[in-house]
């Protein structure tokens, strides 16, 4: 015969071990790997994956939110088995997170320590961009997602904000922006700036731009002191001069019937522009 230990008591009420382990497990929440630090290969390539910033660290902006993303990053490379070369080159992929130059340097350092070099900053935030292309790291600024299914087809580089920068863009440096760049400085041979719209340089362009990267045939390139290494806008080409004009002055570069032609631009005629999207 069966009889209960707790006399006068409803069964109902009698704790169960197991109800307990499964009520724990059920509240105890689910941690997503997209909220995490990671580091990964992907195509032959070292990328190092921030979490995206929340709805609370965009309204907070608590200092304890890139505590927290530090001592992840510190973590991940410290911990388990090191599977990538010495020295091997390091794509940031930085989603929407805003970061500053200091900790841009503070994540650089931390791959320095264990022998890997942050080369390439991806992000979706104009600060971080201008950050990045700031501290001398190459640059590539995607569009917010949001924004993709706003962009009318009359504006196509209406999906970004023009990025603006005050450097110089040394050799080895690559901006990447899907808008007109304008830049407040000069392009040094073996530099590179790429634009799905305008690009505008107020200094020295000797490097390699491409303007409409995105196709689009209307943009033009602007700059006080044009010796470009190669010059592209949409899917036209063409190489600089070998050598140096005795005299400078403003010129542009835009699309004719002909290809890429480069005039004065007090003489430029926005009604010269060629074709649209290609």
């Amino acid at each position: 015969m069966l009889t209960c230990p707790y006399p006068n008591s409803d069964l109902s009420m009698i704790p169960d071990a197991s109800a307990g382990a499964a009520a724990a497990a059920q509240s105890t929440p689910e941690i997503s790997l997209e909220l995490q630090v990671r580091l990964k290969t992907e195509d032959g390539q070292l990328l190092l994956l921030l979490p995206p910033e929340t709805n609370t660290e965009a309204a907070t902006g608590a200092a304890s939110t890139w505590t927290e993303l530090w001592q992840q990053l510190k973590v991940r490379l410290n911990a388990g088995e090191r599977f990538w070369q010495p020295n091997a080159e390091v794509q940031l992929m930085g989603s929407d997170r805003l970061l500053d130059i200091r900790q841009l340097q503070s994540i650089a350092d931390a791959l320095s320590e264990v022998e890997l070099q942050l080369k390439r900053v991806h992000t979706s935030r104009r600060q971080t961009a201008v950050a990045a292309a700031t501290a001398g790291y190459c640059v590539e600024q995607h569009p917010p997602v949001s924004s993709l299914s706003k962009a009318s087809a009359e504006k196509p580089q209406s999906l970004a904000e023009p990025l603006y920068l005050q450097m110089t863009v040394r050799s080895g440096v690559e901006i990447r922006h899907p808008g007109t760049i304008v830049l407040l400085g000069d392009v040094n041979p073996g530099g590179s700036v790429i634009a799905g719209g305008d690009i505008l340089v107020w200094g020295r362009l000797r490097g390699v731009v491409h303007a409409g990267a995105g196709g689009n045939t209307k943009s033009v390139i602007m700059t006080l002191q044009m010796e470009p290494m190669v010059i592209r806008i949409a899917k036209y080409v063409a190489r600089g001069p070998e050598t140096s004009p005795a005299q400078f002055f403003p010129e542009v570069a835009y699309v004719t019937p002909q290809g890429i032609r480069i005039g004065r631009a007090s003489d430029f005629d926005k009604s010269q522009l060629v074709g649209g999207n290609e």
